[in-house]
C-alpha cells in the first residue's frame, strides 16, 4: 500500500468529517434557511452514493472476491458483507437514543427564536453534548467507509468524500444550536461542532491500524463491500428523510438525480 495513496485517502476523510464547522457557521450567520438548497444538496449527496455503491463499489467487492474464492463462496460474500455492513450502521444507529439522533434538522430560524421558551439552560446544553457525541459515534463508520473508498481508488474516493461532507453540514447545526442558547457563546458551539466531526478521520485510522496486518484481497473486497452497505443505509435512513424534513420533495428528487448524473459523468470520463 503506497503511502501516498493512504495520505490522499486520510485527507479526504479529514476534510469531509470537519465540514459539520461549515454548518455551524451557516447557523451563526445565515438569516434564513435556504431549504431549497439543503434538500436539493442532501438529495445529491444521496444520488452519489446510491450509484457509486451499486455501480462501482459493490461489483469491485465482488470481482475482488470472486478471483480469490470462486464464482459461488466469492458472490456469497460479497453479498453477505454488503448486508453486514447495513447491519453494522443500522446498529448503531438503533443505540443512539432518538432525543439525541442526528437525524433531527433544524433550522438556522432557531437561532433567533424566542429564548423564552429556552430557558433550561442545563438541559440544552445537555442536548447538545449529547448530539455531538451521538454524531461522532455515528460519523465513525462513515470516515472508515470514505477512507476505504479512497484508499481503493481515489476517483471513488474524491465525489464520496464530497457527499459526505454535504451530509455533515446539517449535523453541524444540529450540535451548534443547543450549545449556543445553553452557553451564549458562538466559539463554544462552533468547537463541537467541530470536534463531533473528527470523529471521521479517527474513524478512518483506526479502520486502517486494525486491518493493516491483514490487509488482503479477500480482506479488502470484504470492506469494500460493506462500505458499499454502510452507504446505501445512509443514503435511505439519513439523506432522504432529511431532505424530506425540510419540506421540498422534489427539490431533493432533483437532487437524487444530479447526484446520479455526476457520478456517473465522473466514472464515464475515467473510463
Amino acid at each position: 500500500m503506497e503511502t501516498g495513496n493512504v495520505a490522499i485517502a486520510f485527507g479526504l476523510t479529514l476534510l469531509a468529517g470537519l465540514s459539520t464547522g461549515i454548518g455551524s457557521a451557516i447557523a451563526f450567520f445565515a438569516k434564513r434557511t435556504n431549504t431549497k438548497f439543503l434538500a436539493t444538496a442532501l438529495g445529491f449527496s444521496a444520488g452519489i452514493m446510491i450509484y457509486v455503491s451499486f455501480v462501482e463499489i459493490f461489483p469491485k467487492a465482488q470481482q475482488c472476491l470472486v478471483a480469490e474464492l470462486g464464482h459461488c463462496n466469492g458472490t456469497w460474500a460479497t453479498v453477505c458483507s454488503f448486508f453486514a455492513g447495513i447491519f453494522f450502521i443500522g446498529i448503531i444507529d438503533k443505540l443512539i437514543p432518538s432525543y439525541e439522533n442526528p437525524h433531527e434538522m433544524h433550522d438556522v430560524e432557531e437561532m433567533t427564536a424566542n429564548t423564552k421558551h429556552l430557558c433550561d439552560t442545563r438541559g440544552l446544553y445537555r442536548m447538545g453534548i449529547f448530539t455531538a457525541l451521538a454524531i461522532a459515534i455515528h460519523n465513525f463508520p462513515e470516515g472508515f467507509a470514505t477512507f476505504a473508498s479512497a484508499l481503493k481508488d481515489v476517483r471513488l474516493g474524491v465525489p464520496i468524500a464530497i457527499a459526505i461532507a454535504i451530509h455533515n453540514i446539517p449535523e453541524g447545526v444540529a450540535v451548534s444550536i443547543p450549545i449556543f442558547f445553553a452557553t451564549g457563546s458562538r466559539k463554544k458551539a462552533f468547537v463541537y461542532s467541530f470536534l463531533s466531526g473528527l470523529s471521521e478521520p479517527v474513524g478512518a485510522m483506526v479502520g486502517y491500524l486494525l486491518l493493516f496486518s491483514i490487509l488482503d484481497e479477500v480482506v479488502f473486497g470484504t470492506m469494500f463491500a460493506s462500505v458499499a452497505g454502510i452507504m446505501v443505509f445512509i443514503s435511505l435512513d439519513e439523506l432522504l428523510p432529511a431532505a424530506q424534513k425540510y419540506g421540498r420533495h422534489h427539490y431533493s428528487i432533483y437532487g437524487l438525480i444530479a447526484g446520479m448524473m455526476v457520478m456517473a459523468l465522473s466514472l464515464l470520463l475515467f473510463l
